[in-house]
């Protein structure tokens, strides 16, 4: 019986090839631990890992599947650096802290790699990257970023393709302009997740699934966490909920917001060579970003409809066939195979939230639609620190972060106002 995700819409392309996606009891009572985890995405899982295998006793709670989340159901493009360009960071933080967080970045970038790669973990890694610009007042900001990238930051891989290159490479005329990136890529998330735990599992973290943290506090030195399956008391706490936090922390409510993206899958597309030739993934210039990219087998996945509310859309097909029409005419009639949505966790500058949220309770959110290197590495990072080592996590931890404003009440209802203002503008 196929499962379908309380959490998340439809059943995407992902889990339709892990047949073998193991699953998790829930937890059968109440625990003692040295670390206690919420959230079974890649943040909380590369937490229990390094933990684990660094001698911790852990035990990390869902209150669905592992991989419910956005670590399951994303659009598996990697990115390079931080969800905002470098040479954007450095005119607000300065050159130092910019080059700082970058680096950061790519260690994450490595990290995953390496870590797929020592443990046998088949992600389906294509390299490239396409980011193609909407309208041509965006063309001089591309170039220089190209230039900066190699000349201030040491990255070298950015080239700046034409109108002409553009189109080659994504056998399309819909764009300007673009640049290409040698230096990243993307995969198949589902399958990053499903050897992650269990090699989080191998290592001796304690795993459970539909287990839902209802309460987080601090009692008598120890973080006790309300499930409704008992009650963990450990040492310390990480929350790696990051979109799907509710009302369980106020602190972190009030810092990441959800916003619901949606993907849909075509067949293979064996008659259009032409479409994405090098196998490359795609973003590109709008606020409501389009994203894409080819599967290993040769899939068109495609994903651009972002909500600014919980509701689901009747049928994300045919939302996803729409875009797609508008970039690949020749794609108008296309079956759209699986469909499937979810929610990314946003902050207001578009960095990653991490915060002490109470004594020994640490929360890591907010990656902005960029989280497939960072929420790994976070997580890794935060087990670092866990356990006494040197770590990078003070650079996030450094970032002022703003609440969004407006409160309990009202911020989810501006945040739609000003998402859809930007909306509004990318078609202008």
């Amino acid at each position: 019986m196929e499962w379908q995700s309380p959490i998340s819409p439809g059943l995407s392309w992902y889990e339709a090839t892990v047949p073998d996606r193991p699953s998790y009891p829930a937890m059968p009572g109440s625990q003692r631990a040295d670390v206690a985890i919420i959230g079974g995405g890649y943040t909380g899982l590369q937490a229990a890992f390094n933990l684990a295998k660094g001698g911790a006793d852990v035990t990390l709670i869902d209150a669905c599947r592992l991989g419910d989340g956005a670590s399951g159901r994303n659009g598996g493009q990697f990115g390079t650096g931080q969800r905002a360009w470098a040479d954007e960071a450095e005119e607000v933080l300065g050159h130092e802290r910019a080059q700082l967080l970058f680096d950061m970045a790519e260690n994450a970038k490595r990290y995953v790699l390496d870590f797929a790669g020592a443990h046998g973990i088949d992600i389906e890694f294509m390299p490239g990257q396409l980011s193609v610009g909407h309208k041509r007042s965006f063309e001089t900001d591309y170039r220089r970023h190209v230039e900066a990238m190699a000349e201030r930051f040491g990255y070298p891989h950015l080239s700046f393709m034409n109108r002409e290159e553009t189109a080659h490479r994504l056998g399309s005329r819909h764009y300007h302009f673009g640049i290409r990136d040698t230096g990243t890529g993307h995969i198949h998330p589902m399958k990053l997740l499903v050897g992650l735990a269990r090699q989080a599992a191998f290592a001796g973290a304690k795993l459970y699934e539909q287990t839902k943290a209802l309460k987080v506090e601090k009692k008598g030195g120890a973080v006790v966490i309300e499930t409704n399956r008992g009650t963990i008391t450990a040492d310390r706490a990480l929350i790696a909920c990051n979109a799907y936090i509710g009302d369980l922390e106020p602190v972190t409510a009030s810092h990441v917001m959800p916003i619901r993206s949606f993907i849909g899958a075509t067949p293979v597309l064996t008659n259009h060579p032409e479409i994405l030739p090098g196998g490359e993934s795609v973003d590109d210039s709008r606020f409501v970003v389009r994203y894409f990219r080819k599967s290993k087998d040769g899939r068109l996945l495609f994903g651009g409809r972002e909500a600014y509310t919980a509701d689901n859309p009747r049928d994300i097909s045919s939302h996803i066939r729409r875009q797609i029409r508008e970039i690949y005419p020749a794609l108008a009639d296309i079956d759209i195979t699986h469909a499937w949505g979810g929610s990314v966790g946003i902050t207001m500058p578009r960095q990653p939230f991490c915060r002490e949220v109470m004594p020994g309770v640490t929360s890591i959110g907010g990656y902005s639609g960029h989280g497939v290197m960072l929420s790994n590495y976070c997580g890794k990072l935060y087990a670092d620190l866990a356990l006494g080592r040197a770590t990078e996590l003070d650079l996030l931890t450094d970032l002022k972060i703003p609440a969004f404003p407006g409160g309990t009440r009202f911020r989810s209802a501006l945040l739609f106002l000003a998402l859809s203002w930007y909306a509004l503008r990318d078609r202008l």
